[in-house]
């Protein structure tokens, strides 16, 4: 690892000003559960760490008028204690959950799984089906985003070295849909996703019909992706096995997964099915 300055920040607006003036060789760190992981294996060299991790702002659970807003630097274990969490958007805690060991959700922060854009990363399907909201701040002000639109490529979001992922916020109309998250590693526990998937969906019980479904994948593309022409297909359709088997038929087509060392194109492709069928069945059954 090469030499660092550490600084620590202890607003928004001082840690703005500290990423600015060292920009771009100044990175934020709060948990460092990948930051530092990356820089002990020579990946990145920043020569200054902007400490966030005090920041009151970056903190905290709170349901609002816009929503439920989950602070950037909330840590994966108090998303799966919170109260608020469990009961608007229990899907959250359920990808949380299964973030690697549990010293890493005692110290890795939603934000930096998200600011990381790793393709795999497990929080980001069950934000993209509830439609969140991401809050970006710079200098000159805070940009407020779909989720969807964050991620650019492998490692690289829409933010510029300047710029502090502030919240994350679930609209009001999303509350408490019923929402269920897959994950499938090499094995049970400390795994990377081979292939992760979200789903949401309304249905009507009169009439058996999907009034409408959202489905996301994680590592399966260069960044976590929304299959919206498989959402569309099961948009008032009549509920049946069949009909989720072909959704997850239509999902594996629009996905670009490839070959790597942990499982082939192929592989990943017959997952998918798998496992968006299995997510959208569980939530419609729920």
């Amino acid at each position: 690892m090469r030499p660092f300055d550490y600084v620590a920040a202890h607003s928004i607006d001082e840690a703005l000003n500290l990423l600015g003036r060292y920009s771009p060789d100044a990175l934020p760190i709060a948990g460092g559960t990948d930051l530092l992981v990356r820089m002990k294996r020579n990946q990145i060299f920043p020569r200054v760490l902007v400490d966030i991790a005090s920041i009151g702002e970056l903190h905290g659970i709170e349901l609002t008028e816009q929503g439920l807003r989950i602070g950037s630097m909330v840590t994966h274990a108090e998303i799966i204690t919170s109260p608020l969490i469990r009961q608007y958007a229990p899907v959250v805690a359920a990808a949380s959950a299964s973030v690697g060991a549990p010293q890493t959700r005692n110290l890795g922060t939603i934000g930096g799984n998200l600011a990381s854009c790793v393709p795999s990363m497990d929080s980001a399907p069950p934000l993209l089906v509830l439609e969140a909201m991401v809050t970006v701040a710079q200098t000159s002000g805070q940009q407020q985003m779909p989720i969807e639109h964050f991620f650019v490529a492998p490692r690289c979001s829409i933010m510029t070295p300047e710029q502090l992922l502030m919240e994350i916020l679930i609209p009001t109309e999303h509350l408490g849909k019923v929402s269920r998250f897959a994950k499938f590693g090499r094995r049970k526990g400390l795994s990377l996703s081979l292939v992760n998937t979200a789903a949401c969906v309304e249905f009507d019980k009169s009439t058996n019909r999907i009034v409408s479904a959202r489905l996301a994948l994680g590592a399966v593309a260069p960044t976590p992706i929304r299959v919206h022409e498989a959402e569309a297909f099961l948009t008032g359709m009549e509920y049946t096995e069949d009909i989720l088997a072909e959704a997850g038929v239509i999902a594996a087509g629009e996905a670009k997964p490839i070959d790597d060392l942990r499982a082939s194109a192929q592989y990943r492709r017959e997952l998918i099915k798998a496992l968006s069928r299995r997510v959208l069945s569980e939530a419609l059954s729920g």
